[in-house]
């Protein structure tokens, strides 16, 4: 069967798992960006400063950088029914949290908590592997993650309406509580809906938990330089928390998390080392191997495409509004425009990897999102309106399209550590999106977009290094036999 031979209107086997897993993202999605569109409605509610409300974005994006790499050992490790299950359920607690807030400091702990939702994406990649053969797989990636990430749109588009059904100051209240529902209710309808394989499918584990396998050490040392970032991303974090930005938290508060940012990645580095400490004596047979950099340049690559997008997704309504004094309501709508592109832009990234070569696809699609922040860049209130919004429907398209065919790339690297790799790429979107945010912070929204662009332009570079997946990769069955896998 090729790849544009799925029939998606078919509700049976793989594809109804896929249509439950990408509906288990969505709502993940849906309840992790509640607050995007409501953020003038909470603000004038709890008497937000702008500062404050800049905070909260930040928030939003801070946890889920180490939850994804922690979801993705532990969907290696349990499955991903039990691990998506478990996370909506808990996820929606969060919700609720901030729905009850009265204050800023509630907000904040709320939307950081909330964060750990965000680590949902990991799991489906991790699901979608096991049900597609590779020929198919970019485009049912491409889909999972594209109808999921809609969730955003999503929430743009109905939150605010939700909001002023309910009517009055507490609108938003109501709004954001049902997304936890949501979320609580379809924990139980995935976990009895799914199951980790097809019937006789073997679910291949990890040898360890703990850190990523790698094949040499050289690629140990490149598995450490690329952990600095993710724990640097969390250090910049608390710098705007501290004294030294908005004053959230007390400076003797900010020391001891730089300190214990340091402890954590010793402890990371000397797990790391444990897991991996053969290879310092004899490396694995050549079939079992597989290049680390691999996995680095995919990192820096969802960094520039899904770091912006969830950074984009988080100012857009307020971009529109300030831009083009729009109501709320309207701006909300305008800006899901962005996210809305992502119904066809990952599927189509992943797409077009499937036919044309994972390599390739990413080198144009790379190229194309740096021109495209570039002109956003250019927007003023001089543009007129509907020009402004096709610009960043132009831009989405490359940035989501880019996503799709990163994680086409992903699952062809090495089955058992899909989600370990999964993790990772996913929270270096994260990473992007905390260093974006605090660039916005700081600077002027023309010099934010132009910040991405000179970034994709980085990505494009190290695009150079990647190998095109080729031939079969091993992995060991439960009875000590050699299984092969087909990547191409």
């Amino acid at each position: 069967m090729s790849s544009e031979s799925l029939n998606l209107f078919s509700f049976k086997g793989k594809i109804r798992v896929l249509h439950l897993t990408w509906i288990a993202f969505f709502i993940t999605f849906f309840a992790w960006f509640n607050h995007a569109p409501l953020l003038m409605a909470i603000a004038d509610s709890l008497s937000l400063t702008s500062e404050q409300v800049k905070t909260l974005l930040i928030l939003n994006v801070a946890l889920t950088i180490p939850a994804r790499v922690i979801i993705g050992m532990l969907t290696d490790k349990y499955g991903p029914r039990l691990t998506y299950s478990l996370l909506l359920a808990v996820g929606s607690i969060p919700c609720f949290i901030f729905a009850l807030a009265d204050s800023f400091m509630a907000a904040a702990i709320g939307r950081f908590l909330l964060g750990f939702i965000g680590a949902g994406f990991v799991i489906g990649i991790r699901m979608v592997s096991e049900w597609f053969p590779a020929r198919q797989l970019g485009t049912a990636e491409g889909i999972y993650g594209g109808w999921g990430n809609f969730g955003s749109a999503a929430g743009a588009m109905t939150l605010p309406t939700i909001a002023l059904l309910f009517g009055g100051e507490d609108g938003w209240r109501y709004a954001i509580g049902i997304t936890g529902i949501i979320a609580l209710v379809y924990s139980v309808i995935y976990y009895r809906s799914v199951t980790d394989t097809p019937k006789g499918g073997t679910y291949f584990k990890p040898k360890k938990i703990g850190g990523m396998e790698v094949s040499s050490p050289s690629d140990f040392v490149l598995l450490l330089i690329m952990k600095v970032p993710m724990y640097a991303a969390l250090a910049l974090l608390t710098w705007k928390l501290s004294p030294a930005g908005v004053g959230m938290l007390a400076m003797p508060v900010a020391i001891a998390i730089y300190l214990s940012l340091t402890v954590l990645y010793i402890f990371d580095a000397k797990k790391c080392y444990d897991i991996n400490k053969e290879i310092f004596v004899k490396l694995p047979d050549p079939i079992h191997r597989y290049k680390f950099k691999q996995v680095a340049v995919l990192n820096i690559l969802y960094f520039a495409t899904f770091g912006s997008e969830l950074a984009v997704i988080s100012m857009l309504p307020l971009f529109f509004s300030e831009t083009f004094t729009l109501d709320p309501v309207k701006a909300g709508l305008l800006a899901s425009a962005y996210a809305f592109m992502n119904l066809m832009s990952r599927p189509a990234g992943g797409l077009i990897s499937d036919r044309f070569g994972r390599k390739s696809t990413l080198l144009i699609l790379t190229a194309g999102l740096a021109l495209g922040y570039l002109t956003m860049s250019m927007i003023d209130a001089e543009w007129p309106l509907y020009l402004a919004v096709a610009a960043a429907m132009a831009c989405s398209f490359f940035v989501q399209s880019g996503e799709g065919a990163v994680f086409a790339v992903v699952p062809l690297i090495k089955r058992r550590l899909t989600g370990q790799i999964a993790g990772m790429t996913g929270a270096y979107g994260n990473v992007g999106a905390v260093f974006y945010l605090t660039v916005l912070s700081m600077v002027s929204y023309e010099t934010f977009f132009l910040v991405i662009a000179c970034t994709a332009c980085l990505g494009f570079v190290t695009l150079l290094f990647l190998e095109e997946p080729e031939g079969q990769m091993a992995e060991v069955m439960p009875d000590g036999s050699v299984s092969l896998i087909d990547v191409a």
